[in-house]
């Protein structure tokens, strides 16, 4: 049987437009849909009064126009797809803080005691490490231990100690000898476990600076690091010497 040439063209006409702008599974179901109603259509209009037998082909490309654009923004009938969505994805900063402790635990002090972690920076007056004796006499050594902390929570980078840039002698009580070099007079020794930081005169120790003392490893969060200081009146001191002192001060610095 040979399809009236009006009904070939319109399904020459479907087959192409689906071959060209849609998959083949999609151009399948436009064919079969566009061919069936070309006959529903067909068959109504060849009755119809010939003034009204353009209104198929109308029809019939609405139709398949609105097919085609359907399928063609829904995409193919078949596919794979797969995603992952990262919903917490945070960083945050940790806290570098030193605390210093006397050899009982009994006294602490910590770099937040002059306001908060934003300044971090505080004077700790209540541990003398050169221990505070006021009753040395010549040979005689006074020792303090401390422990020095990091307790933030991150690890320090470096770790050092700066002494002032001068130490200063004063008169101790009422009675005092006429030396003035009471510093000179003065024997240091600083050192963590078997490692030796310092040793000479606290005059020395105030004209050093902090890189020519080695100090152990900058530490980790948490971990604490000892230290001794033992203090000695030369034993050549006279009694010029006699009711004097004299003061250094040192600072304690971690940097991450």
């Amino acid at each position: 049987m040979t399809l009236p040439p009006e009904r070939g063209q319109y399904r020459l006409l479907a087959i192409f437009t689906s071959v060209v702008y849609l998959g083949h599974q999609e151009a399948i179901v436009l064919i079969f849909f566009v061919s069936f109603l070309n006959e529903v259509v067909m068959s109504a209009s060849s009755r119809a009064p010939r003034r009204f037998r353009m209104a198929p082909v109308a029809l019939i490309a609405g139709v398949g126009a609105a097919a085609l654009l359907a399928l063609s923004l829904t995409g193919t009938l078949s596919g794979f797809a797969a995603s992952i969505t990262n919903s917490s994805n945070t960083a945050a900063s940790g806290t570098l803080v030193m605390q210093e402790q006397n050899a009982a635990g009994s006294v602490t002090c910590s770099s937040t005691d002059g306001g908060t972690v934003s300044t971090n920076a505080a004077t700790c007056s209540t541990i003398n490490k050169f221990g505070g004796s006021t009753t040395m006499t010549p040979g005689n050594t006074v020792t303090t231990s401390i422990a020095i902390k990091n307790t933030g929570t991150a690890a320090a980078s470096t770790f050092t100690l700066t002494p002032g840039t001068k130490c200063t002698p004063s008169a101790n009580g009422t009675t005092n000898g006429s030396a003035t070099d009471i510093c000179a007079k003065m024997n240091l020794k600083i050192t963590s476990g078997a490692s030796t930081i310092y040793t000479g005169t606290l005059a020395g120790f105030a004209a050093t600076t902090a890189s020519t003392l080695t100090l152990p490893a900058a530490p980790a969060a948490g971990a604490t690091v000892p230290f001794t200081f033992a203090v000695t009146l030369d034993s050549s001191a006279d009694n010029t010497y006699q009711g004097l002192a004299a003061s250094v001060p040192m600072t304690w610095t971690f940097t991450a």
